[in-house]
């Protein structure tokens, strides 16, 4: 073994890493608001307050940005999908998991902003993730709904159009912010506004799924 392949990486510094999570944090909000395209390293860095050079001493580039953007936030944003439980109640996991989805747009907005960007201009970074990943984790779980409605637990929907249907109602809220808080005066950051919402999903969903 040589020398050089028995160094161990260097660990970062605390330096390092707070201005990894100051670049990142400023790319989120360029990129949520522009899109991968609209955006440009210079808007990150002013948005960053540090130099071009100063950022690309960290990334190489803006996809390394975006990139590094998107794997931390499919990470997280999976998880409410993946804490569906097929030993459960099957009607209270589905709802559950309609208001794990409304906390985190509550909670990340922008995060769900970058994804749908992402999504709409070909998901091109994200593709294989698409195709593997997430597309395993739908198939899992949908066979888990058609397990609960061959059984007579709950009424019998495509469970597939069932999970973009709670990602379309849970989503909208940020994803259309400025038009949410125009008609509803306010957004779902208000918890007023956030139980209203949450408790007319509920009430969606359950009339859809529940067994009279």
């Amino acid at each position: 073994m040589t020398a050089s392949s028995s160094e161990k990486p260097q660990r970062k510094t605390r330096i390092q890493r707070a201005n990894e999570q100051k670049i990142l944090e400023a790319a989120l909000e360029v990129f949520s608001q522009h899109g991968f395209r609209g955006s440009t390293i210079d808007q990150i860095s002013e948005e960053a307050g540090m130099s071009k050079p100063n950022l690309l001493y960290y990334f190489k580039s803006k996809q390394d940005i975006h990139e590094t953007l998107l794997a931390r936030l499919l990470d997280s944003w999976l998880d409410p999908m993946r804490k569906l439980s097929e030993d459960g109640d099957p009607l209270e996991e589905i709802l559950n998991y309609v208001r794990l989805k409304l906390e985190m747009t509550r909670d990340y907005p922008r995060e769900s902003r970058l994804f749908a960007n992402e999504i709409i201009q070909g998901a091109l970074r994200i593709k294989p993730i698409l195709e593997g990943q997430i597309n395993d984790l739908i198939e899992e779980k949908s066979d888990i709904m058609r397990k609960w409605m061959e059984e007579g637990k709950i009424n019998k929907v495509d469970p597939k159009h069932l999970i973009f249907s709670i990602w379309a109602t849970t989503q909208h809220y940020a994803d259309f912010e400025v038009q949410v808080r125009v008609v509803l005066g306010g957004g779902i950051d208000d918890p007023e506004k956030f139980e209203q919402t949450k408790s007319y999903l509920e009430q969606l969903f359950t009339s859809l799924l529940k067994v009279r």
